[in-house]
């Protein structure tokens, strides 16, 4: 009994390694083929679900369904105006064919290592066939400028291809290349450039001195305004102040002839008050002075002469 129940579970042990080895399950995201002794043998499988193959003489090979990234490295490449750039790229790219795929890149590693070496080839030729302008820039469009510095805008040239027709081409090229790999480039873009740094600082010198010519000429126009309106202020400045002596002047004048009038009405009133005095005063001296028995001998021109005669 005992001997009997060994057997039998040895033999499902066996079944369930005989399953095991011929069962496999293909999810969404993957895609196999099945290889006899090292070579491909059927169709690839391509959609999930359960899958049989002959245990222990045939195994699979999972590949990736999905879009697979490619990064490039940065590389110092020279423009067709010699221009030196440092360019850094990246791309998309899927397993269209896993049976070509395996008998030509075998695994994912090497198909990045081959994706390395056509993907920089093609961007070093299309660089290279190219200008920088046309790398930089994507279309003909006109600046968006400020009037302030809408003087000093310089014309942009036109370009003949633009950025994103050069990573069609580039896009085409590479397909080209990969046709018979079992993959397919779905998309490359350029991620970054920049000059290389002896190009960069010169560039760099080359604005900041365009920038300065810029703020100089601002400055200087600037200046020429302050003086015109220094000019304008001190030229008002003294008419006002002419103007203002002229009023002041004419103010006086009149403020000079009402008081010379006013001096002149209050002296002939107070005449006529001091010549009463006056008389009054001689009358009382005269009385204090004289009496009956005094004779009193005047010159014709005193002035107590002049009141006796006007009383005359």
């Amino acid at each position: 009994m005992k001997k009997s129940k060994i057997i039998y579970i040895v033999l499902v042990v066996v079944a369930l390694i005989f399953v095991a080895q011929s069962v496999f399950i293909l999810d969404e995201t993957q895609q196999a083929i099945v290889t006899q002794f090292g070579k491909p043998v059927g169709e690839p499988r391509t959609s999930p679900g359960v899958n049989v193959v002959i245990p222990f003489i045939q195994k699979v090979q999972f590949f990736d369904k999905r879009y697979l990234e490619w990064d490039g490295d940065r590389n110092q490449v020279p423009t067709k105006d010699k221009k030196f750039i440092f360019v850094d790229t990246y791309a998309r790219w899927q397993i269209t064919d896993p049976l070509q795929f395996f008998i030509r890149l075998r695994d994912e590693r090497s198909a990045q290592s081959r994706l390395d070496d056509i993907l920089d080839g093609e961007t070093r030729n299309a660089i290279a066939s190219h200008d920088l302008l046309d790398i930089v820039r994507s279309t003909n469009r006109d600046p968006e400028v400020t009037e302030d510095f809408m003087e000093e805008l310089e014309v942009l040239e036109d370009i003949d291809v633009g950025r994103e027709a050069i990573e069609e081409i580039i896009l085409q090229k590479a397909n080209e290349r990969t046709s018979d790999l079992g993959v397919r480039v779905l998309d490359f873009k350029f991620k970054r450039m920049n000059y290389v740094d002896e190009v960069r600082d010169r560039v760099y010198d080359r604005m900041v001195s365009e920038r300065n010519r810029i703020a100089d000429q601002f400055r200087s126009e600037g200046q020429g305004e302050a003086r015109k309106i220094q000019g304008d202020k001190e030229r008002d400045l003294a008419q006002i102040q002419s103007e203002a002596v002229r009023q002041a002047e004419e103010i006086r004048g009149r403020a000079d002839a009402e008081a010379t009038e006013i001096y002149a009405s209050a002296y002939n009133k107070n005449r006529q008050s001091i010549d009463l005095y006056k008389f009054l005063r001689s009358m009382e001296a005269l009385e204090n002075s004289l009496d009956e028995n005094t004779n009193l001998v005047i010159s014709s021109d005193s002035e107590l002469f002049q009141y006796l005669k006007d009383m005359q």
